[in-house]
């Protein structure tokens, strides 16, 4: 059973969306979605072997190999830098990645309210990112070369 978690306020429940196979459920999932519950409404849903954390529907972390790593940018980066924190690498076709998501501090993990700075930065990451992804203008379609014979 693919599942959604989402929580509100105290509230855990799960949002059924494939009911092929049972999933087991993830403790560390449920503690970041508490962490992170003062934000909004938060919801974890399963990917690439990971999850996915979600602040009313705006995507600000991913959980992998047991890690917690919240989005970051240009702005928010020099806080988790100073910190200590570091990104969330992967190897892709036998090279290290970098994405723009990095660890919290250690002593983030253990309260909502030590969280909460770290889980406002991540936040305004996404917001950042979302208004310039719709300021950018729309990219026009290469017309195919069947296309242009067609229209002569």
């Amino acid at each position: 059973m693919e599942a959604s978690l989402m929580r509100t306020g105290d509230e855990c429940r799960r949002i059924v969306q494939d009911c092929r196979m049972p999933s087991r459920p993830d403790e560390f999932v449920d503690h970041c979605l508490e962490l992170l519950g003062r934000l909004g409404c938060c919801r974890a849903r399963r990917m690439f072997g990971g999850h996915g954390l979600y602040v009313d529907d705006l995507f600000i972390a991913i959980i992998a190999r047991e890690r917690l790593y919240l989005k970051v940018d240009a702005v928010s980066l020099p806080a988790f830098e100073a910190a200590g924190c570091a990104p969330f690498t992967y190897a892709a076709k036998g090279k290290p990645m970098t994405m723009a998501y990095w660890t919290v501090p250690d002593e983030a993990l253990e309260s909502p309210e030590l969280m909460a700075p770290w889980g406002r930065r991540a936040r305004d990451a996404a917001v950042r990112a979302a208004v310039s992804r719709e300021n950018k203008p729309a990219r026009l379609k290469p017309v195919a070369a069947s296309q242009k014979k067609a229209k002569r």
